[in-house]
């Protein structure tokens, strides 16, 4: 099935970007909508990932997106960061499993492989990139809501691959399963 509208997140505790994109086939990728859900650093924790949970919901509800992707981690240089993360990442995946969305996540390499054709680009390509690719007078800012907006085009980008791919996948293990039986089966009558 192909994903015409999908839900990009970049995830942090202090700035989650998101950002709403739609492939109009041969019109090309629209940006729907986008924004920032900011929380307070002096609010206690589990308030914050309460807000960012509700908030990622309303989004889902708003613009009823087919599919979300959001970043992989990767190498944090602090624990506390990088726990903190985790937990964002958590309350996200949990909001939007509740609304029926399936979960894709991708290393930052590969979404800027995808969308700036280098894995090494830096934050002001992806938005230049990002600006181009959805037609947009200026680029995305700030770099979250930027970064949402590429992980929405990498998984609307790749996404059809990956679907041949997997229907491939379970029709070549459907035929291994009836190779298995047919054997089966010539060694019941052989015996």
């Amino acid at each position: 099935m192909k994903t015409n509208k999908v839900l990009g997140i970049d995830p942090g505790l202090d700035r989650t970007g998101w950002a709403v994109v739609e492939d109009n086939g041969p019109a090309g990728l629209v940006l729907n909508a986008c924004g920032l859900i900011h929380t307070a650093a002096g609010t206690p924790l589990p308030q914050r990932l309460e807000e960012i949970y509700t908030e990622i919901r309303k989004v889902a509800e708003v613009f009823a997106p087919e599919a979300a992707a959001m970043e992989e981690m990767f190498f944090l240089k602090r624990a506390l960061t990088m726990s903190h993360t985790i937990q964002t990442r958590g309350v996200i995946m949990l909001a939007l499993h509740q609304k029926g969305l399936s979960i894709n996540a991708y290393p930052p390499k590969r979404v800027k492989m995808v969308v700036c054709g280098s894995g090494s680009a830096d934050k002001k390509q992806v938005q230049r990139m990002v600006q181009l690719t959805l037609k947009l007078k200026e680029a995305p800012r700030p770099d979250d809501v930027a970064d949402a907006a590429a992980i929405a085009i990498c998984h609307l980008k790749t996404s059809p691959l990956m679907a041949k791919i997997s229907a491939q996948q379970k029709f070549l293990d459907k035929l291994k399963e009836a190779k298995k039986q047919q054997v089966a089966a010539l060694k019941s009558k052989l015996r």
